[in-house]
C-alpha cells in the first residue's frame, strides 16, 4: 500500500489531458463524484466533501482552465442538490470550497512541476553518467588512495598496464609505475589539479616498456571523508619511438647527403685534375727523354724526374679511387612504395616548412606506386628538391611548396613544386651543372647531386613551370613491371 499509493500518483501525473478531452475530464470527474455523493447520502450529509476529489484528479491531469470547470461545476451541483439554506452558509460554503479546491490544485500543478523538473534532472544525470562511462572506458584513469594504493583502473587502464582490477587492486601504483611519487605529483596547486611535465617509465608483466605521462586530481570522498586521487595516464611510447625513427632517419639522410656531396666533389675534382696531371705527366716524360740526350751528366736528374712523374701518376690514382669510393655509382634497388617512402619523410618535411614558415601540401597516390629505388637514396633526392623549392618559394609573400606523386604511363612521377620566382625550363642544365650556384654559401652540388641519384635509378630529372607559379622538378622512376 505504501508503494501502490505513489506510484498511482505518479502514472498520474505523467499523463497529461490538454484541450478539449482536459474539460472532458472535468465533466466525467464532476459526474462520478456526483455518484459518489449520491451513494454516500444515507450516511449523512456531505455537502461539498465528496466533491473535492474531481478538483485534484483534474488539477493532477489537465490545466488551470478544465480544473476551474470542474470547481464550478461541483458548486453548481452541489447548490442545485442540496436542501435550501440561507443565502450566506451557501455563499461561505461556496467560497470554503473554492479556496480548498484551488489550493489543492495549486499543490497539484506544484507537484507535477517538481515531477518534471526531477525527470529532466534524472535523464540529463543519465546521459552525464553516460558520457562519463564512454571516457572511461576509453581513457586510461587509476583511481589511488592517499598512500599511492590502487583503489581501482579503467578498462583502458587495465588494457594499458596489461592487469586485472582483481591483480591490481590494494597494490601500490609504483608497481605498474617506476618511482612513482603521488605527494610530488599533486602537491603544487591549491585545487588538486596538475599536470607533471615529466615522463614516467611504466612496465607491463610480461616486460614491455611503457613511457608515460601522468595528470592527477585530488577529490574528497564523501561517503567516508578520505580523499583519493583520479590519475589520468596517457601512454606516448609510440610517439618517442616515432620520433626517435624520425630524428634517425633524418641523421641517416644527412650522412648520405654528404657522402653523396663528397662524391660529386670528387668526381668533379677527378676531372677537373685529371687533365693537368696527364699534362704534367706527358711533359716530364718529355724532359726525360731530353735528359737522356745529355749522356751520363744527366742521369741524376732524370732519376729526380721519374720520381716526380711517379708522384704526379699516383696523384691521380688516389683522386680515382677517392671517386670510385664517395661518388653513389649503381645504387642497390629493391621494390618500395613511393608512398611508404614519403609517409617516412613526412615529419622531416614539415620540420623543414615549419622552420621556414612555408605551408609543405603532401599528396601522394598509393594506388600502383611501386617502383625499383635504393629507398634512402630516393628519399635524398626529394629532400634536395624540397629544400631548394623552400628556399625559392621564402621570398614570395604566401609562400606554398607542394609535394605529388601519379603513375604516368609505364612510370610514375614525383613532382616538387613552389610558388617562388621560378626557373626557365631550357635552364635545366645550366642550375644542374656541378659547381653553379646563385646562393651566398652554396657549393653548387644539390641538384647535381639529385640527378645522379635518379639516373642511378634508371629515372629522369626534369624541370617545368608550376601552375603555383614557380618551378616543378619532377623525378620520373620506371615502374616495377618496366624496370623487371
Amino acid at each position: 500500500m505504501r508503494t501502490a499509493l505513489p506510484r498511482l500518483i505518479t502514472a498520474m501525473v505523467d499523463r497529461s489531458y490538454r484541450g478539449w478531452r482536459g474539460y472532458g475530464l472535468a465533466v466525467v470527474s464532476v459526474a462520478a463524484c456526483v455518484v459518489l455523493r449520491t451513494a454516500l447520502e444515507p450516511f449523512g450529509q456531505f455537502y461539498y466533501l465528496p466533491m473535492v476529489p474531481a478538483a485534484v484528479i483534474t488539477a493532477l491531469l489537465s490545466r488551470p482552465g478544465p480544473t476551474g470547470l470542474a470547481i464550478a461545476l461541483s458548486i453548481a451541483v452541489n447548490v442545485s442538490i442540496v436542501p435550501r439554506e440561507g443565502l450566506t452558509d451557501t455563499v461561505v460554503n461556496a467560497v470554503l470550497f473554492l479556496a480548498v479546491s484551488w489550493l489543492l490544485a495549486e499543490l497539484c500543478w506544484a507537484q507535477r512541476r517538481i515531477h518534471r523538473r526531477a525527470g529532466a534532472l534524472a535523464r540529463t544525470l543519465a546521459d552525464r553518467n553516460a558520457v562519463l562511462d564512454t571516457v572511461l572506458a576509453a581513457v586510461p584513469v587509476v583511481i589511488l588512495d592517499r598512500a599511492g594504493r590502487i583503489r581501482r583502473l579503467t578498462p583502458a587502464a587495465a588494457l594499458l598496464f596489461g592487469v586485472t582490477n582483481t591483480e591490481a587492486v590494494g597494490s601500490p601504483f609504483s608497481r605498474l609505475v617506476e618511482d612513482f611519487d603521488l605527494q610530488a605529483l599533486v602537491s603544487s596547486p591549491a585545487d588538486g589539479a596538475t599536470e607533471d611535465a615529466r615522463e614516467w617509465r611504466g612496465r607491463r608483466p610480461d616486460g614491455q616498456p611503457l613511457l608515460l605521462t601522468l595528470q592527477a586530481g585530488v577529490t574528497a570522498d564523501t561517503a567516508g571523508g578520505e580523499d583519493y586521487a583520479a590519475v589520468s595516464v596517457t601512454d606516448v611510447t609510440q610517439a618517442r619511438v616515432a620520433t626517435t625513427r624520425a630524428l634517425e632517419l633524418d641523421a641517416q639522410l644527412n650522412r648520405v647527403w654528404r657522402l653523396n656531396s663528397l662524391g660529386q666533389m670528387a668526381a668533379t675534382l677527378a676531372h677537373e685534375l685529371n687533365q693537368p696531371l696527364s699534362a704534367a705527366a706527358s711533359y716530364m716524360h718529355a724532359s726525360r727523354r731530353d735528359i737522356e740526350r745529355t749522356g751520363p751528366l744527366g742521369e741524376s736528374a732524370g732519376r729526380t724526374l721519374d720520381l716526380a712523374k711517379g708522384e704526379v701518376l699516383r696523384a691521380g690514382g688516389i683522386i680515382r679511387r677517392m671517386r670510385d669510393l664517395l661518388t653513389t655509382g649503381s645504387a642497390a634497388l629493391e621494390l618500395q612504395r613511393v608512398s611508404s617512402m614519403i609517409e617516412d619523410l613526412r615529419p622531416s618535411l614539415r620540420l623543414l616548412g615549419r622552420d621556414a614558415g612555408i605551408e609543405v601540401r603532401i599528396d601522394i597516390d598509393g594506388r600502383a606506386d611501386t617502383v625499383l629505388a635504393e629507398r634512402i637514396q630516393f628519399q635524398q633526392a626529394v629532400i634536395n628538391l624540397v629544400r631548394n623549392a623552400i628556399e625559392a618559394a621564402a621570398c614570395t609573400h604566401d609562400p606554398v611548396v607542394s609535394i605529388s606523386g601519379r603513375r604516368t604511363g609505364d612510370g610514375y612521377e614525383i613532382s616538387v613544386e613552389d610558388n617562388g620566382p621560378g626557373i626557365p625550363a631550357n635552364d635545366l642544365e645550366s642550375v644542374i651543372r656541378p659547381m653553379t650556384t646563385s646562393k651566398a654559401n652554396g657549393m653548387g652540388l644539390g641538384l647535381s647531386v639529385t640527378r645522379t641519384i635518379v639516373e642511378s635509378h634508371g629515372g629522369s630529372l626534369r624541370l617545368d613551370r608550376s601552375a603555383l607559379g614557380g618551378a616543378a622538378f619532377s623525378i620520373r622512376l620506371p615502374q616495377e613491371e618496366r624496370a623487371a
